[in-house]
């Protein structure tokens, strides 16, 4: 309820937006060791959105995402290297269309604490920055960017002993 995926790409001269509705993964965070964390997540492709129907149903077609072949992307952290206080280079494997590629995300720790009803929750930050080319996403009408902009919040469940949520 609380995290969101959005992306940026260009599109001529401006930017357009969008995000993914349907995300959900698990968080196992070593509070005393946080580059001992690790982060799952499962994106379900057709959840695309830029508010735009008829560019909505092309982004889902074999055009770009492939989404009824290819339903949903999936990313698995290998290693969290501190880069600065509260900050993290996160090294994992993005997987989209079936083409693994290991990334890494710009991570930034906001915070632990407990929500409105004492469960313990934390706050998360990352940025990433994708070539839509690595993943087989190459329409292109000459008009269209190759560079994604990613941005990803999270909320994270911390309650033991279920995974948390996103």
């Amino acid at each position: 309820m609380h995290t969101w995926v959005g992306f940026s790409v260009s599109h001529f001269f401006t930017k357009v937006p969008g995000y993914f509705s349907a995300v959900k993964g698990t968080v196992v965070v070593d509070r005393d060791h946080l580059e001992k964390s690790k982060v799952e997540a499962v994106i379900e492709v057709a959840s695309i959105t830029t508010n735009t129907k008829m560019r909505d149903n092309d982004l889902r077609s074999t055009n770009f995402f492939a989404a009824a072949k290819f339903p949903a992307m999936t990313f698995k952290s290998k290693t969290w290297e501190n880069t600065a206080g509260d900050t993290f280079a996160v090294t994992g494997t993005l997987t989209l269309k079936n083409v693994p590629k290991e990334v890494v995300l710009k991570v930034k720790s906001l915070g632990f604490g407990r929500d409105i009803n004492g469960a313990a929750i934390s706050g998360w930050e990352a940025t990433l920055t994708l070539d839509r080319r690595d993943f087989d996403i190459a329409a292109d009408q000459g008009v269209i960017g190759n560079n994604v902009d990613v941005a990803i919040n999270v909320e994270a469940d911390l309650r033991k002993p279920t995974p948390a949520t996103l």
